[in-house]
């Protein structure tokens, strides 16, 4: 994995967001690491992201995974057009479709792992999967179509 995440590169004007803008003092701040051929982002929840004693809250779950697909899209595209991450013009998607599966209880007392990669990637298109583990269990799958925008 690479050291710097992909949302280090953004610039200011898209560093705002709820779920990976590290210019939000109430957010995420979502950091997605990207290998080349994945992406990885751990996030260890805390008590306000109950759903029920004991269980993450789905919604967070839901955002996590799209900020997550959404870096991953970006960190993919630049890639695939050879450049640096964060040079211009900037590569931003924004979510089309978000496809969840909660296959367990997400339990809260434990940091989470988010594993993604791309299945299709296309000029102004990307398809990601994602799962969400906590330790070796599989709570989470996920599918994102990201768009493209200018």
């Amino acid at each position: 994995m690479t050291q710097r995440a992909i949302q280090d590169h953004f610039k200011k004007e898209h560093d705002i967001c709820y779920g990976c803008g590290k210019n939000n003092p109430d957010g995420l701040h979502i950091k997605t690491l990207w290998d080349g051929h994945r992406g990885e982002f751990r996030f260890k929840p805390e008590s306000c992201h109950t759903a029920f004693p004991g269980v993450v809250y789905g919604g967070l779950l839901a955002c996590l995974v799209d900020c997550h697909c959404i870096g991953t899209a970006i960190a993919a595209s630049y890639d695939m057009e050879k450049r640096e991450p964060g040079s211009d013009p900037a590569i931003m998607f924004a979510t089309a479709n978000l496809n969840i599966n909660y296959l367990k209880p997400t339990p809260m007392d434990r940091e989470l792992l988010l594993k993604s990669h791309v299945t299709e990637l296309k000029p102004k298109k990307a398809v990601i999967a994602c799962s969400i583990f906590a330790d070796s269990l599989e709570c989470v799958t996920a599918s994102v179509v990201a768009v493209r925008i200018p």
